[in-house]
Order: C-alpha cells, then sequence, then structure tokens
C-alpha cells in the first residue's frame, strides 16, 4: 500500500480512536479484534493519553524466565530469519514469554531507541492491561495473530507504530509459549509483514517438535540398558513428562511434569518420587517404601517424609484448610460439592474449589487423588493439630 494511503488511513483512524475514547460515536467503527480490546482497555481504566505505568522485571527475573521458556531454543532462528528481509533496517523484533514480558529484543538500532521511550525493552511487561490494545497483549488476549496499525493502538504514544504478532505454541501439548513480534513505523508498513511473521512462528514451531524428538531419542540411547536391568517398573520422562521409556508400566505418552519435591503416581506401579538424571527424569517407585505426611501444629506446610528424607511443602491458608478436611474425611474422600459447602457455605463455588485444589495439587502432586479428593493409598497423614491435642488431654 502506498504511503500516502497508509497516511489517509492513519488520519482515519485517529478520528476513530479520539471519538470512541471520548464517549462519542465514531464516524465508523473499529475492526471488531480492535473494538473488543478498546473495551477491554476501557474497562481496564487504561489512559489513553499514554500516562500508564511501565511494568518492568529486572535482569535477574528476566534470566530466570528465559532459562524457563522453550523459546530460549528457537530465539537465534527467528533473529536470523525475520530481521535479515529486505526493508528491515527500521524494524524491531521482540519474543515474550505467555504472561507478555519481553525476554528478547533485537533489531535497528534506531527502532530500539525509540521503542525505549514506549518502555518496549527486556522485562517489559506488555499486556493489555498494563499498557492497553497492542500487538502482543491482543494476541495474548485473542489467542490469535494480531496486527495493528497506528491509531488501533488504545495509547496514543504507539500511534507511530505498526505491529504485527503472532502466539507460538508447543507442538507436543499445544499451551502457549509466547508470541512473537515485529514493529516498525506506521508509514513504513509492508502487505507482507504478518504472513513473514506467521511462517517464521510456524517453522520455529516444527524446530521444537524436532528439538522434541531429539531429547526423547537422547534419553532412549542413555537409559535403555538401566530400564533394561530395573527388576521392577520405571520410566524415564524428559522435563515436560514426555515419555521415552517405560518398563513394567501401564502405555501412556505423557506423566505429569515432574519435580524433585513432588511425587507422580504411575499407573499400575503407584506413588514415587522423581529422581533428577541428566535430560530428564527416572520414575522408578519402590513398592515397600511409605510416604508419610504429617500436618505440622502451629503452621500451614506440611512435612512429606519417604526413603529419601523429608520435605517441608509451604502451602496457603486455604490450601492447609482443605488438607485438613480431605484428612479428616478419610478415604471415603469428599466431592467439589463437600468442600463448597465447607469452604463457601454452599454448592455453588464448585468451578473455584476445583481450581483452588488444582492449585493445591501443584504443591502435592499425586499425593492427592481425585474423584473424590483424599489422599492416595500409598500416603499415610499423622494430623499434628490432633496429636499435640491429644497428648495435652
Amino acid at each position: 500500500m502506498p504511503v500516502r494511503d497508509l497516511a489517509a488511513m492513519a488520519k482515519s483512524l485517529a478520528r476513530i480512536h479520539g471519538a470512541v475514547v471520548s464517549g462519542q460515536s465514531p464516524p465508523t467503527g473499529p475492526r471488531s479484534v480492535v473494538a473488543r480490546s478498546w473495551n477491554r482497555a476501557i474497562d481496564l481504566g487504561i489512559d489513553p493519553d499514554g500516562r500508564n505505568a511501565r511494568v518492568v522485571s529486572g535482569p535477574a527475573e528476566v534470566e530466570a524466565r528465559r532459562r524457563s521458556c522453550k523459546l530460549r531454543l528457537i530465539v537465534g532462528e527467528l533473529i536470523q530469519t525475520l530481521l535479515q528481509l529486505p526493508d528491515s533496517s527500521d524494524l524491531i523484533l521482540v519474543i515474550t514469554d505467555a504472561e507478555g514480558v519481553i525476554l528478547w529484543r533485537d533489531g535497528a538500532v534506531t527502532a530500539r531507541r525509540k521503542a525505549d521511550g514506549l518502555g518496549f525493552v527486556e522485562g517489559a511487561h506488555w499486556r493489555e492491561s498494563v499498557v492497553g490494545t497492542n500487538a502482543i497483549g491482543t494476541a495474548l488476549a485473542e489467542e490469535a495473530p494480531v496486527q495493528l496499525f497506528s491509531a488501533e493502538h488504545f495509547e496514543t504514544s504507539q500511534h507511530p507504530w505498526f505491529c504485527s504478532a503472532v502466539p507460538v505454541h508447543d507442538p507436543g501439548d499445544g499451551s502457549l509459549l509466547g508470541v512473537v513480534d515485529i514493529s516498525g513505523p506506521a508509514l513504513a508498513l509492508q502487505p507482507t509483514v504478518q504472513a513473514l511473521v506467521t511462517t517464521a512462528v510456524r517453522l520455529a514451531e516444527a524446530r521444537l517438535q524436532i528439538h522434541h524428538q531429539e531429547t526423547l531419542m537422547r534419553l532412549r540411547s542413555r537409559y535403555a540398558t538401566v530400564l533394561a536391568g530395573s527388576s521392577g517398573p520405571a520410566m524415564v520422562v524428559d522435563d515436560d513428562g514426555w515419555v521415552a521409556l517405560a518398563h513394567g508400566v501401564l502405555g501412556r505418552d505423557r506423566v505429569e511434569a515432574p519435580r524433585s519435591d513432588r511425587a507422580i503416581h504411575l499407573p499400575g506401579a503407584g506413588l514415587c518420587l522423581p529422581e533428577r538424571i541428566e535430560g530428564g527424569w527416572l520414575l522408578r517407585p519402590d513398592g515397600a517404601t511409605q510416604i508419610t505426611v504429617t500436618l505440622i501444629p502451629g503452621s500451614t506446610s506440611v512435612q512429606v517424609d519417604s526413603a529419601d528424607g523429608a520435605l517441608i511443602v509451604p502451602l496457603t491458608r486455604r490450601h492447609r484448610q482443605i488438607v485438613e478436611k480431605i484428612t479428616r474425611a478419610g478415604q471415603h474422600g469428599l466431592t467439589a460439592k463437600d468442600l463448597s459447602r465447607f469452604l463457601y457455605g454452599d454448592e455453588d463455588h464448585v468451578t473455584t474449589v476445583r481450581a483452588e485444589v488444582s492449585r493445591l495439587r501443584r504443591s502435592l502432586g499425586a499425593l492427592l487423588s481425585t474423584q473424590p479428593y483424599r489422599w492416595s493409598p500409598e500416603v499415610t497423614v499423622v494430623d499434628g493439630d490432633h496429636a499435640e491435642a491429644a497428648r495435652e488431654g
């Protein structure tokens, strides 16, 4: 599209934006994706004049987020692909995590300087709730590719820009990993930019799938002999719980992502505490091992004892209440409705209860069973408060 047409479009969008943010009827409505985002920004109280405080994480948090973000595996390829395009001298590339935090930024020096003035920097949180309508935040909210031009951004300070953002998903389970965004001067927008970013993201997702398969192959090669000599059930998985090898365990592709401080249940084999190995985890339950959970008196924490030692697991006050209620229910267990009545006095909060228990199981893993909620059969629970009361009595 010629520059004069882009300039005319920018002026038209500015009139629409001005009318909407001032509560007037615009000459024509914005695109539906833009209208939805503007409505969200207005509801959130975002200031269209751009006086919204920026949230920027420090270097240590950025580095921690990078280490935990799978996009670190393909950052170099994305930079090489998207910043070698013709007419890329005014462009800036950013890659965020699934929460919209900018983890990597590259591109033209002049573009980066201008972006600095917007707070468009590494560590910046670029969700709609922070900076209003923008391609990254709106792509996260819509879970779809988004291209915004000039005054389609909610903040007027972003109007000189165009932005093309595409979400990146894990090819293994479809979970959102982050967003890839190309931004530049609004009047330099090329009609092919969005298609190029989308293509680059699809290639990156394919590369992640290859990396995933290579990781599983390395685990199989490295630990096949170990599992072949195992006298009991065992499984080797990657960091996300994808199964590379299994011996004496019911067939499945994936278990929950292992953590050294949380038990995992293997179908047909029982509970185990994951053992860290090079490149993944070894899951090898010991049928003779009993796990004991102690509700520590005067604390919200619980103590988990097994043959591998003791772990202190901190809980919120609400989660401690849930644990105590489940403990007293015994193996009969509790339904979501039971817990709703206990926590809220009615059965109208089942969805909230399920979310709370889901968060609780992130701490305790398969020690807690579901449907109904109860302790796993392999777990012995000691209610410290009751034991202390009995001693005092």
